[in-house]
């Protein structure tokens, strides 16, 4: 078992920002992460969107946030959290690791979500090839492109009117006969002539070498497939049904909204004294790396005054 006064647990935006941050508080802080640094954009070709960095692959990105963190010395740990436990008594917390525990006064959860896949047959093939989860993130890449949008909710409706400012056609594939978002969006996307929606529509397959080059629909009633070929590079799709909320560590020790993400404080708080939640875990409007890295900056800070650390 090892001891600091603060575990961050997720080497994504969040944590490592959070990292950085403690550190500037002189935090005896250790920051766990079972993957790559920079967490899920490590899987993005490239980010163009982070203020002051322009064309970094998410990789890299990552790579730079921890070596800055490394850098001001902080601590970190290649591990796989799988427990979290508060003792009341002594105050103090067990992230509970396959490789060590790690023992401490408060936590930074920064665990991050999961973008709900659809399922379709090379869905994993060409994540970030041809397959997106942020239309904001991704969409400039399909400037006067066909684009695929999966889901009829709410979001699904904003990010298909986002794409049509950007791409050639937006088509909407909807299981359904009808939209779930609310009415002011669908009359936004219904009335768009960029925008062609498919009720009772799947997709079922996506082919191609490299990238996708044709996509293969498939009638959710009648159970039909239609392939429509594009070409290489011509084309994108984009899923949104949902984020899974990496929150199953703090099930009982915080509030969860009825998505499974967690409900903080402005100041990244949750009921559980020295508990603190930042980045896509949480309930939040947005979800991109810079208000990613803002909460991990709040939630810092705020452990750091809970520990009774001077913030400058």
């Amino acid at each position: 078992m090892v001891y600091h006064d603060l575990t961050v647990v997720g080497g994504g935006p969040a944590g490592l920002t959070a990292a950085i941050y403690a550190n500037r508080a002189a935090v005896d802080a250790v920051t766990v992460e079972s993957g790559s640094w920079g967490g899920q954009i490590s899987q993005s070709d490239l980010v163009d969107n982070y203020p002051g960095i322009e064309n970094v692959s998410g990789f890299d990105l990552g790579i730079r946030m921890h070596d800055h963190a490394e850098h001001l010395g902080a601590a970190f740990a290649q591990d796989t959290v799988h427990g979290l436990a508060y003792d009341p008594e002594t105050q103090l917390f067990l992230v509970e690791g396959a490789s060590d525990t790690y023992q401490s006064r408060a936590v930074v959860l920064a665990t991050g979500g999961t973008p709900r896949p659809a399922g379709f047959e090379g869905e994993e093939e060409f994540r970030g090839r041809g397959v997106s989860y942020c239309a904001t993130c991704d969409g400039m890449f399909y400037r006067d492109k066909v684009t695929y949008v999966v889901g009829g909710g709410n979001t699904a409706c904003e990010e298909a009117d986002f794409l049509s400012r950007i791409c050639s056609k937006v088509v909407m594939v909807v299981r359904k006969d009808h939209l779930r978002a609310q009415a002011s969006l669908v009359e936004r996307v219904e009335l768009n002539p960029k925008v062609e929606i498919r009720y009772r529509c799947a997709i079922a397959k996506l082919e191609g070498d490299g990238l996708p080059e044709s996509i293969t629909l498939r009638d959710t009633e009648t159970g039909e497939l239609e392939r429509v070929e594009h070409g290489a590079g011509t084309f994108g799709v984009f899923v949104f049904i949902g984020t899974v909320p990496a929150s199953r560590l703090v099930e009982g020790l915080a509030e969860l909204n009825g998505n499974g993400e967690v409900v903080t404080g402005a100041d990244m708080s949750t009921s559980t004294p020295g508990l603190f939640v930042a980045g896509d875990v949480r309930q939040t409007p947005l979800r991109q790396v810079v208000t990613a890295a803002a909460d991990g900056a709040v939630a810092a800070n705020s452990a750091a005054l809970f520990l009774g650390n001077l913030v400058i």
